[in-house]
């Protein structure tokens, strides 16, 4: 397993731009969808440290929009955010 995996916000900020219906979500977006999820608030430092990781790691491109910037998987955030959901998908079929 790679080591960005072992982050669950990590992998779960992949989960989240993987299933957006737009492709792309801006950095709030993102924020606002992982504390709805985890029933609380992220400190914006450790959330854009987590995104910014993705981002320099290659799975996560970046791009700003106006005055927003917004992120996107790349291809090979997109492979390995699936590899894992296949993974989840046979531990649980155990």
């Amino acid at each position: 397993m790679s080591k960005w995996l072992r982050s669950g916000r990590r992998r779960d900020i992949c989960f989240l731009l993987a299933a957006a219906d737009d492709v792309e979500l801006r950095g709030q977006q993102l924020k606002s969808r992982l504390e709805s999820h985890y029933d609380d608030r992220l400190e914006p430092k450790s959330f854009y440290g987590s995104l910014s990781a993705l981002v320099d790691a290659g799975f996560v491109e970046k791009r700003t929009e106006g005055l927003h910037d917004v992120y996107a998987l790349t291809d090979a955030g997109e492979r390995r955010t699936q590899a894992h959901a296949e993974w989840v998908r046979a531990c649980l079929e155990d």
